[in-house]
């Protein structure tokens, strides 16, 4: 069971950012830098290094900005999945489920929530600031529980994934409101 929540909070940080929780899950590896991610683990770490530190600063300023937003959110809309089963898969080594299973339900759940975040996007017609900080707080956050308190983690993972169903409750009971 915490092998499960451990994987919901890693993919659940998927589903927030995609370059800072891989950044951070080499990182945590020590020296071995990606050598027990999935898919990872064929590219060479030092490229994978740059490309991630790259792309994660991209996330922490672009995001600042509705421009930046936006291109950042296609972006993530599209990769979501594949970092949350690669998350997913990362966090999971050692549990009796099989693996294409927990890359399924961690790339669903990165994909679910992703999905909110363009929503409320779109509906809000930017993030504020202060949601964007949010963000990136939980990224890192989760990626830590994930593998230091992964009850904690998991907790966390299934209240955004209650918050997600929550928020297209509202979506739909604001559309038919509209159009009524």
């Amino acid at each position: 069971m915490i092998e499960i929540l451990a994987t919901l909070s890693a993919s659940a940080a998927a589903g927030m950012r995609i370059g800072i929780p891989l950044l951070i899950i080499g990182l945590l590896q020590g020296s071995n830098f990606w050598s027990q991610v999935p898919i990872l683990s064929h590219i060479s770490p030092p490229v994978l290094l740059g490309l991630l530190t790259s792309w994660s600063l991209v996330e922490l300023f672009a995001s600042k900005k509705l421009v930046g937003q936006r291109v950042i959110q296609l972006i993530q809309l599209l990769l979501s999945p594949l970092a949350g089963a690669i998350m997913g898969l990362a966090v999971a080594s050692a549990t009796a489920t099989p693996n294409w299973l927990i890359a399924c339900i961690g790339g669903l759940l990165a994909l679910v929530l992703q999905l909110v975040q363009v929503g409320w996007f779109y509906r809000l017609r930017g993030l504020p600031l202060w949601a964007v900080f949010l963000q990136d707080t939980l990224g890192v956050a989760l990626v830590l529980f994930a593998f230091d308190a992964p009850w904690q983690g998991g907790l966390i993972a299934l209240i955004l994934l209650w918050f997600a169903v929550r928020s297209a409750k509202q979506w739909y009971d604001w559309y038919w409101q509209k159009k009524s």
